[in-house]
Formats: structure tokens, sequence, C-alpha cells
């Protein structure tokens, strides 16, 4: 939030829709870094347990699934220091704040699709885990974290919205900040994207989920 906020808010001056600067990247670092944790730890999640996974009979969804629920522990500290931030710039959310259990819910829809598949390539392929860094490093970039998907062009937003963090990070600055509403055809082709990708993810991961225990 330091570094965005001195390169971003002060140096580049990037719009921050009416919103302290600091406030307005924090709030989309919540749902990001619960994302990006669960890039890093469900995709080594099947590898990582290969003893268990080749002992003993169990479900083989919850491992990924477990390595995204466990990052809302962090996910609940970051957000009490959101709210004393929200507090310190006497800015409180409105009515529509009761919506951010379905945003979290999309961030967490978000976060295990592509768990599923990385998790599921991975122990076929091991160098998925060395593109990591550099997929992550991608993505933040291309997700409105450190400036506002405003910016894109109106023509342009829908497919902007191919990206599941679009929808998810800009409904967490309305839901909390109260800045200018998402739904519009980004947010719904985030949502279907999002569910795409779910979908094909449960499905990938159950074919595969047979061989697992030979090739880990």
């Amino acid at each position: 939030m330091v570094v965005f906020s001195l390169i971003f808010g002060k140096l580049a001056g990037l719009p921050s829709d009416g919103v302290p600067y600091p406030l307005f990247a924090f709030c989309a670092l919540l749902p990001w870094q619960l994302f990006a944790r669960a890039l890093t730890i469900s995709s080594q999640s099947l590898v990582g347990n290969a003893n268990l996974l080749t002992k003993v009979y169990f479900p083989r969804l919850i491992l990924p699934l477990s390595s995204v629920i466990s990052g809302l522990v962090d996910f609940a500290i970051a957000f009490v220091v959101l709210v004393g931030m929200m507090a310190y710039y006497d800015l409180f959310p409105g009515w529509f704040v009761i919506t951010l259990p379905l945003f979290m819910i999309l961030a967490i829809a978000a976060a295990l699709s592509i768990g599923l598949w990385l998790s599921a390539l991975n122990v076929k392929y091991r160098d998925i885990r060395y593109t990591l860094p550099y997929l992550s490093q991608l993505w933040l970039l291309a997700s409105p974290v450190a400036y506002s998907s405003s910016l894109v062009p109106e023509k342009w937003q829908a497919v902007y919205g191919i990206n599941p963090m679009v929808g998810v990070i800009e409904g967490f600055r309305w839901a909390l900040l109260g800045k200018a509403a998402p739904f519009g055809p980004m947010m719904i082709v985030s949502i279907v994207v999002t569910a795409m990708l779910l979908v094909g993810g449960l499905f990938y991961f159950r074919r595969m989920e047979k061989t697992f225990a030979d090739i880990v």
C-alpha cells in the first residue's frame, strides 16, 4: 500500500475516484492478497501432500479448498487494519456494505477456480510453480489494484471484465468505499467468467483425480 501510494498516487497521480489513495489501494489489496495466496498455496497443495495422497483415500478437493479457506485468516486481520484506516480518514460505508459477503463469495470462487486448475496441472507439469511469480505479477498489473477501472475506455470494459478479479475488486470498493456502482457489462462478464472457470476447474480436477496418486 505504501509503495503504491508513493509511486502511483503521488508520482503518477492516478485518480482514486475521490477516495484517499492509501484507502483506495488497500481496499483492493485485501481481495488481491487472498487471490494471490491461493494461487501459490493451492498450486502446491497436491504435490506437497504426496505421501498422504498415496496412502489414504479422501476427497482430493479438500486440499486446494483448504488452501483458499486458510487465506481468510490473513484476510480477517487485514480487514481490521482497513476498518482502522477508514476510521482515520473518517470514511464509513453506507447500506451497500451488506453486499460485502456476496463479493467475498465471488473472491473465494475466483481464487478456488484458478487454484483447482493450477493444483491439478502442477501434479503433471511440475514447472508450473516456476511460472507463478510471473503470472501473479502480470495479473496484479492487469487488475485494478493500483488504478481505477474507470480509466479503461467504456467500449473495452466488458473485455476487461474477462479478468475475474476486476469484478471482485470493484465490488469491494463499492461495498466498502461507496464508489461508483460496478454493476454493468464489466461486472456481469467477471461473474460469468468466474463461474465458467470454477465449473471447468471442478470438471478437470475430478477427471484428473483418479491419476493423482499414480503421478504424484
